[in-house]
């Protein structure tokens, strides 16, 4: 058997400005430090600032008065940033700059009077802190059934965002659909989708031609890394989205002689390497890296830490 490693995989700029907050955060006050819902959604890189004195919680009511407080990647909702500071609470937002301009994107377009569409998933941390960046109705939808169900109340003045782990691929479908029914429907430009969300599926389809297997190595609530799953299937190479290695079973590479691997924008490499380790004692002879976009993109941190970038 041999390895084909997808490029790029793992960690994107906003990750890696995310988990350096939080482990700037930890260097410069007093533990314990609280996190609002999990910084990036990945257990491993979770767990490893959970033991450095991070808590992570899903209410802020459950942040003593007065503490460090962190806004995951995600972003939060107009309402947790004034609830935030009537609890005093010492504010340090790691939100993916990517994801603010989408909140700004948005505002911008509620301001002109436009009713809001976001295409994304209900429930998802990210969707529902852009749904409370804004006042008035906001709509939420992710198929096109749900665009042909639409029953906005100004029809003739709509606008949409994305949910920045949807790729161009993701929401085309919809966008089109939105457009044909609404044919002055506003939205921002293609290059607003996450960069990294794009980069990773285009490996994936690239990849699928040359192997029988794809593992994804991601956490199982993690969007973009069900995502290149749902890419890895659509390109008809049987795919499984494994947490690490403990997950790996062994009976789904007895008719496999080449494998693929990537990993989700929120997974470290460390865990691709210890997949790997155990493939290697399964029988893999060669590891390889495809040819791929060469991610430069950098995220600047606040400035209270004393840097420029990350």
């Amino acid at each position: 058997m041999n390895i084909i490693l997808a490029q790029p995989r793992g960690f994107c700029a906003g990750v890696v400005r995310a988990v350096e907050i939080v482990e700037r955060t930890l260097a410069l006050y007093p533990a314990p430090i609280y996190v609002l819902h999990e910084i990036v959604h990945n257990r491993h890189v979770v767990d490893g600032l959970r033991t450095r004195g991070a808590i992570f919680v899903e209410a802020l009511e459950d942040v003593p008065m007065g503490a460090v407080c962190i806004f995951s990647a995600h972003g939060v909702a107009s309402a947790i940033v004034t609830q935030a500071k009537q609890r005093q609470l010492k504010i340090i937002d790691a939100t993916c700059p990517l994801v603010t301009k989408v909140h700004l994107q948005a505002q911008r377009y509620v301001e002109q009077g436009y009713e809001l569409i976001i295409i994304g998933h209900r429930g998802h941390p990210e969707v529902e802190g852009t749904r409370g960046c804004v006042a008035g109705q906001v709509h939420v939808l992710s198929t096109v059934p749900e665009v042909h169900a639409l029953r906005p109340a100004t029809p003739d003045k709509l606008a949409y965002v994305t949910q920045t782990t949807l790729s161009i691929d993701d929401t085309l479908e919809v966008i089109q659909a939105l457009t044909e029914r609404f044919p002055s429907i506003q939205g921002p430009a293609l290059s607003d989708i996450c960069y990294a969300t794009q980069n990773r599926q285009n490996a994936v389809r690239q990849l699928s031609d040359k192997i029988d297997i794809l593992i994804v190595v991601g956490a199982h609530n993690s969007s973009n890394s069900n995502r290149l799953r749902e890419v890895g299937k659509q390109s008809g190479v049987a795919t499984y989205l494994i947490e690490n290695a403990s997950d790996l079973q062994q009976e789904w590479f007895d008719h496999a002689q080449h494998i693929g691997m990537t990993a989700g924008a929120s997974t470290p490499e460390i865990l691709v390497t210890e997949v790997l380790t155990q493939l290697q004692i399964w029988g893999v002879q060669t590891v390889e890296q495809m040819e791929g976009v060469n991610e430069t993109t950098t995220f600047k941190i606040p400035l209270e830490f004393g840097a420029t970038s990350c």
